[in-house]
């Protein structure tokens, strides 16, 4: 039996995703904002040994991505983590799965979008005031809807254009400073404690998180059975090497990296001068746009794979008749992101967020047992070297992460969970009568 053999027929997508494209989205999707401040907290944290917690870092989530490459080989319909849950467990859960990374994502969303006007404000100070900021905020995020439903194809442009502006100034930093990396520093830094190298690993891991939404765009793929698994794994690769390298030059340049609010604009003055800021200042605006950009193509992809499974109202999967896009899927998602990013109760949630995704990858990799038992054999699907022995890997990953989680964030999760638990019982319970 095939894995999509169950699943109700998919609306007329447009299949306009290539390899690259996938690979644009993941990298987007990685690379947001935070490569703009972890590089103090890695600092602050590690000192001089801080470069070398992105490769422990990149290891270990290797593990989980590789489940994801593996499950996403199995399927070509939209959905992702829905997918993945609903074939293995049931309806319940894939919608549980699906709603727990919508959340995350639309919250991120919203914090993401007020992030990019501040930096946006460095540029002209009334950004940072009212009415501007919320007229900025909505333009933007409003803007970005109205780009996706115009077609998946100009989404893609868009986000092939934030990813070349958002990796260029990035690049000339690496570039310029590499000459400047004192290896001999790197090479005898002092392994730390190992209780401060596991508090250390868990907060630039986070660096590596939003590969996953990706998978969900696979109905609009044009071979996402085999393209996915490769931009998946293409772009931890690449966000490694990026983290790691700015990493060596910050620490090499700016001695007072761990204390600084503005790492790389301040290790781009020291590089570039005055100018430097304005480079890395702007590079922050395109990198946190790439990743909106990403954000809004894949996330609203969940709310239409959940109604076509019945799981939400029938009109979240409804198809624009010529755009061929989940325009009220979209729309919705805008209105959504819109709300939080204005009202700011989006900040209680952000601790949230990462739980609910780590909770998200332990489904997915809790069902690739199942899938793998139900999937049909094809020539030319990626598989895993060790059979399950790397999802294990990344569970027994996922629970030590957890386990770092607080109480307030944990209730705060459950809360969500049992408002979807309601929200799928009462959709239920209408189709039945």
């Amino acid at each position: 039996m095939s894995t999509d053999g169950h699943l109700k027929p998919e609306p007329h997508l447009e299949r306009a995703i290539s390899k690259l494209g996938y690979t644009a989205i993941t990298l987007n999707g990685v690379i947001g904002a935070g490569i703009f401040g972890l590089p103090a907290v890695a600092a602050a944290k590690a000192g001089a040994f801080s470069p070398w917690l992105f490769v422990i870092a990149g290891l270990l989530i290797l593990s989980v991505v590789l489940s994801f490459a593996r499950a996403a080989s199995l399927f070509r319909d939209t959905g992702g983590m829905v997918l993945y849950a609903d074939r293995a467990f049931g309806p319940f859960m894939g919608f549980q799965a699906g709603w727990l990374a919508y959340i995350g994502r639309v919250t991120a969303m919203g914090a993401n979008a007020n992030l990019l006007v501040t930096y946006a404000s460095w540029f002209w100070t009334p950004l940072a005031t009212e009415p501007y900021s919320s007229i900025a905020i909505s333009t933007l995020i409003l803007g970005l809807t109205w780009l996706n439903v115009s077609g998946v194809k100009n989404a893609i442009g868009f986000i092939y254009l934030f990813t070349a502006l958002k990796l260029l100034p990035i690049s000339l930093l690496v570039l310029f400073g590499a000459g400047q990396i004192d290896l001999q520093m790197l090479a005898g830094a002092g392994f730390p404690p190992m209780g401060e190298v596991g508090e250390a690993v868990l907060v630039v891991l986070y660096a590596y998180v939003g590969f996953e939404g990706t998978v969900v765009a696979a109905g609009e793929g044009r071979r996402p059975r085999r393209d996915l698994p490769w931009a998946l794994i293409n772009t931890i690769l690449i966000t490694g090497l990026v983290y790691i390298l700015v990493q060596m030059v910050s620490v090499s340049v700016l001695p007072g990296l761990a204390a600084s609010s503005t790492a790389l604009a301040d290790v781009a003055v020291v590089l570039f001068g005055a100018a430097g800021a304005v480079l890395l200042t702007l590079g922050a605006v395109f990198s946190i746009g790439g990743n909106l950009s990403s954000t809004f193509l894949s996330a609203p992809r969940m709310t239409f794979a959940l109604a076509r499974d019945g799981s939400l109202p029938g009109w979240f999967a409804r198809v624009h008749d010529s755009h061929h896009t989940p325009h009220v899927s979209l729309w919705f998602y805008g209105a959504f992101c819109l709300l939080l990013a204005l009202t700011g109760s989006f900040v209680w949630l952000a601790v949230m967020s990462t739980l609910a995704r780590l909770l998200t990858y332990m489904i997915c990799i809790a069902a690739l047992p199942r899938l793998e038992k139900s999937c049909e054999p094809m020539e030319g699907r990626f598989r895993l070297p060790g059979g399950l022995l790397i999802p294990a890997i990344a569970m027994l990953l996922c629970l030590w992460l957890v386990s770092y989680a607080s109480l307030a964030a944990w209730l705060t999760t459950l809360g969500f969970v049992l408002l979807g638990s309601l929200l799928y019982a009462s959709v239920r319970w209408r189709r039945k009568n």
